[in-house]
């Protein structure tokens, strides 16, 4: 299936210069979000994973759908002030900002085998800041599986520490 199609370019989003991958589209499609999440799941099954990290908000909504499927625990990774109990926090650097993100202490436990489920890899500080997060936890980034690459965004090694892949690159 090609799924670029599902996808749209939505220009100066959120800010000025930045080009938004627009993925409601395919969210919209009961059989290109199926075919997405199903692939997504043969990666997480084919690295074991035991846990499903994602961050908010697209993140969410493709790494849910996976983690049921793939029946694996589901942790959050939020912006600073939605979680309620104590949380480790990390700043990071996105394309057009810079952010802090939050996951609940003791959601991870020591040995985990996670699985990173995100919509879009641009530069990788969300990323790098989720990893961080889980080594603080001592649990063991698996893999790292996107939709889509901004490949343009990034070095080209940018995660060659770890598995990764995605379904679309750009």
């Amino acid at each position: 299936m090609d799924i670029n199609k599902y996808i749209l370019d939505v220009h100066n989003f959120p800010i000025e210069g930045v080009t938004f991958k627009d993925i409601t589209p395919l969210l919209n499609d009961k059989d290109a979000f199926k075919y997405v999440i199903d692939k997504m799941v043969e990666y997480v099954k084919e690295k074991k994973a035991t846990v499903i990290v994602a961050p908010e908000a697209r993140g969410f909504l493709l790494a849910s759908a996976v983690a049921y499927a793939a029946n694996c625990r589901f942790v959050l990774v939020r912006k600073p002030g939605k979680l309620p109990r104590k949380v480790k926090d990390v700043e990071y650097v996105l394309e057009y900002g810079k952010g802090h993100i939050q996951m609940h202490v003791g959601d991870l436990k020591e040995n985990d085998n996670v699985v990173i489920v995100d919509d879009v890899l641009a530069t990788g500080g969300t990323m790098k800041a989720i990893v961080e997060l889980v080594n603080q936890e001592k649990a063991k980034v698996g893999g790292i599986v996107f939709l889509a690459d901004l490949s343009f965004l990034h070095e080209p090694d940018l995660f060659k520490e770890f598995d990764s892949k995605s379904l679309i690159t750009y």
